[in-house]
């Protein structure tokens, strides 16, 4: 089922802003739990992981009010992040389809900037960002396999 999430980006802070969010929102962290950097499968394409890196968090997902989700990662310098307040938010969309995440990937990365093209990843979704031509950021994940 399609669904809109607002994903947060930290500097090395992600578990504990989403302890303090499961506190506020009395809720229990949803989707896969938490997926940290040590679980990315090693690859050629990526360099080695500091030690310190792979406990942060690469994922997490909290269910807070109807029916919407936070979500946020850990985005730190050694990795090649820079946050600061403006790009330390995105809009998630999980499109129904392949062809839906295309369609809307295309046309709010027009004028912008794609960060990541639309791929399969390794956690089994089709996943791409951008940032609209207004400075907007986008994170699209898909999981139809169509």
């Amino acid at each position: 089922m399609a669904r809109v999430n607002t994903y947060l980006n930290f500097p090395r802070q992600t578990e504990e802003a989403f302890n303090f969010y499961k506190f506020v929102f009395c809720g229990e962290f949803g989707g896969n739990g938490i997926m940290r950097f040590g679980d990315i499968p090693p690859s050629d394409e990526m360099p080695p992981l500091a030690e310190a890196d792979r406990k942060l968090i690469m994922h997490i997902e909290l269910p807070i009010i109807g029916g919407h989700s936070l979500m946020g990662t850990d985005a730190p310098e050694s990795m090649g992040f820079k946050v600061n307040f403006g790009n330390n938010m995105y809009i998630s969309l999980e499109p129904d389809t392949r062809e839906e995440t295309k369609k809307l990937f295309d046309a709010l990365s027009a004028g912008g900037k794609v960060e990541m093209n639309l791929d399969d990843m390794f956690w089994g979704a089709y996943y791409g960002s951008c940032t609209d031509k207004f400075g907007v950021q986008w994170m699209f994940n898909c999981t139809a396999k169509k």
